[in-house]
C-alpha cells in the first residue's frame, strides 16, 4: 500500500506550488529538520523543506486517509493547505460514482451544503478540488464530521464522512509552520 504522500502526489504538487508562490514562508522546520510528520487526532500534518535555485521553502499540508481495515483499500483521502482566510486542497474518492452529479459537503447537520465538481479520475481515484472559504473553515473547526454526499451506480446514495477530531489543531500547526 502506498503512503498518502505518494497517493496524493498531485495534492503535494498543489501544496508545493501554492507554498512556492507565497512570499514570506518559513525557511525551515523546527530544529533544522528537513521533514516533519505529526498526528493530530485523526489528521496528519506533513511538511518538507525544498530547495530550488538557492531558495528554500517549506511545504506543509494536513491530511486524512480512510481505508477498509480488512483489505487496506483506500476509501477516501483528503489533503488541505491553508490559503488566505480559508484552505485549498484535494479530495480523492473511490471509483463507481456518478461524476456528473458532483459531491456535496456538509459539516455535521448544518443546513449549509456546498456542491463541488469532480475534476477527473486517475488510477488513485476520482479527484475533487477543494476551495474552502472562511465560513466553511470556521464550521470545520467547530464540527465533528465533514459529510460527503455522492451518488453511486443506480442512483444509490453513498454517504462518506471525514472525522474532524484534531482538525483545528492540525490546521493551526500547519499555519504556524508555514510562517
Amino acid at each position: 500500500m502506498r503512503s498518502l504522500r505518494s497517493i496524493l502526489l498531485g495534492g503535494w504538487a498543489l501544496a508545493l506550488g501554492l507554498c512556492l508562490a507565497q512570499p514570506g514562508l518559513a525557511q525551515g522546520l523546527p530544529g533544522g529538520a528537513t521533514s516533519l510528520r505529526e498526528s493530530h487526532g485523526d489528521w496528519t500534518v506533513a511538511c518538507a523543506v525544498t530547495s530550488a535555485e538557492g531558495n528554500t521553502s517549506t511545504a506543509c499540508t494536513l491530511s486524512q486517509e480512510q481505508t477498509v481495515t480488512s483489505t487496506g483499500q483506500r476509501v477516501l483521502a483528503i489533503e488541505l493547505l491553508p490559503a488566505g482566510q480559508g484552505a485549498e486542497g484535494t479530495l480523492v474518492l473511490p471509483f463507481g460514482l456518478m461524476l456528473a452529479r458532483g459531491a456535496s459537503l456538509q459539516v455535521d447537520e448544518e443546513a449549509a451544503i456546498t456542491q463541488v465538481a469532480f475534476r477527473t479520475c486517475l488510477p488513485i481515484g476520482c479527484i475533487v478540488p477543494l476551495s474552502i472559504d472562511a465560513k466553511m473553515l470556521a464550521a470545520l473547526r467547530k464540527g465533528l464530521a465533514l459529510k460527503i454526499g455522492v451518488t453511486g451506480e443506480g442512483d444509490a446514495a453513498v454517504p462518506l464522512s471525514v472525522s474532524l477530531a484534531g482538525f483545528s489543531s492540525a490546521f493551526d500547526r500547519v499555519t504556524a509552520l508555514m510562517r
